[in-house]
């Protein structure tokens, strides 16, 4: 541990340092923080200043942290969460209620359990309750009022207007590397099940121009899709989060290019709930545009 850190660090700074690190920049993280480059530049040198050691590679190509930059994201995270715990524990009102939350399988990460985890013991009193869902079962359950919130993705072009968007991702058309596509055939098609907006997309609105698709699996699974995709059974619509050097894209072999997805939180229309609104806002701090929610 660096000597005399916990004496000379200032919350601040180390919020500055976190935003770099989990945005890639300064100039980045000055956006989201409100501030200018240069204010936050001044709060990282001054953070140097007073531990003794430099904490930001300037040298372009190179990483952004210093071996001791590292070192002391890894306590800043924990003392921001400990600190922003201890504020809103001592200064809000306590909650209490209910809380029916659906989400998507894809937005089922360890981040979200860590917010979740983190709300429960914020407000003890609130009880959330769960389950898992494609977006379009949501969006039918949110505008019945069965759910308060909704954790999932829609396509960038149909986001509501009361939507917060945590982060966007790109759509493609994948293959494994050594399957043979012949569009003069009829594709192999590996598909979520019916209430899947990728597939609706593809399989009802004709996306794929010429190309005639049947379906050979069937799979509500992020991951058995992408299993029946690399074990060469056919393609699939998969957002980019998921690819690796497995697969192929193969946006331009099959027709139009999927549009991009949003991951968002969308309120029932006529839900009043106080807590809900509370677990809105903790997900979207934590998580807007920042891989908090992007690692599985």
């Amino acid at each position: 541990m660096i000597a005399g850190m916990m004496q000379k660090m200032d919350i601040d700074e180390l919020q500055a340092l976190c935003m770099i690190a989990e945005l890639g920049g300064v100039t980045r993280a000055a956006e989201r923080l409100g501030l200018s480059q240069s204010a936050v530049s001044h709060k990282i040198r001054r953070l140097e200043d007073r531990l003794g050691r430099s904490l930001l590679r300037r040298q372009p190509g190179s990483p952004l942290l210093t071996e001791d930059g590292t070192k002391l994201l890894g306590y800043a995270k924990r003392i921001l969460a400990l600190h922003d715990e201890a504020v809103s524990t001592l200064s809000s009102r306590p909650l209490a209620g209910h809380i029916r939350l659906g989400m998507t399988e894809d937005t089922t990460t360890g981040g979200l359990s860590r917010i979740l985890g983190r709300f429960s013991r914020l407000y003890p009193d609130v009880h959330v309750q769960t389950h898992v869902r494609q977006s379009l079962e949501l969006e039918e359950e949110l505008a019945r009022g069965d759910i308060d919130l909704g954790v999932m993705q829609v396509f960038a072009h149909r986001k509501a207007p009361g939507d917060a968007v945590l982060f966007e991702d790109s759509l493609h058309w994948i293959k494994a590397r050594d399957f043979q596509l012949d569009v003069s055939a009829p594709v192999p098609f590996i598909a979520f099940d019916e209430n899947c907006f990728y597939r609706r997309w593809a399989m009802e609105d004709e996306r794929g121009g010429d190309t005639v698709f049947k379906t050979v699996l069937e799979c509500a699974s992020t991951a058995g899709v992408l299993a029946g995709v690399k074990a060469g059974l056919g393609i699939a619509l998969m957002n980019a989060r998921h690819l690796s050097d497995d697969f192929d894209v193969i946006d331009t072999a099959i027709g139009e290019v999927p549009p991009p997805i949003s991951y968002v939180i969308r309120h029932a229309p006529k839900s009043k709930s106080v807590a809900a609104r509370a677990l809105s806002t903790e997900i979207e701090r934590e998580g807007n545009g920042s891989a908090a929610l992007r690692a599985a």
